[in-house]
């Protein structure tokens, strides 16, 4: 009987942990090329989530800092930059957040949803979702 319990709790632990969300690393592409460009690890601090760039795959831009930033953002390197910025859970969307494109340095407004196994859809947008663009990223173990 103690087997079946411990086998029980082996395989809920595993479907905790396979079903942990957003959480996690994800390669990103762009929307524009269908380039893979970066992998941004997201997280949760503090009942929010954000989400870092930990690698950028393509190698002419692996050194490339945020020159079109303001503030803190401001010639940082983009590797290690936090561009997912307090998301709030809503339902099965995270949003009320912001996101940045380090390519011209600006801040949109930011929802994501998990679709799928491993799919993320990642939307900024200016005002209303209805004017923004869509990118799809992809769970991976990088």
């Amino acid at each position: 009987m103690k087997n079946i319990f411990t086998i029980l709790l082996l395989i809920l632990t595993i479907f905790q942990i396979q079903g942990q969300g957003v959480i996690g690393k994800w390669k990103t592409i762009d929307d524009e090329t269908g380039q893979a460009k970066s992998v941004v690890e997201i997280y949760e601090k503090s009942g929010k989530i954000y989400g870092k760039v930990i690698e950028i795959l393509d190698v002419k831009h692996k050194n490339s800092v945020c020159s079109n930033c303001s503030g803190d953002d401001k010639n940082k390197p983009i590797l290690g930059m936090t561009i997912i910025k307090g998301l709030s859970k809503d339902g099965n969307q995270y949003n009320s957040g912001k996101i940045l494109d380090p390519k011209n340095g600006k801040l949109y407004k930011c929802f994501i949803t998990l679709e799928g196994s491993g799919k993320l859809k990642v939307r900024g947008y200016i005002g209303i979702s209805l004017f923004g663009r869509t990118q799809y990223w992809y769970k991976t173990k990088v």
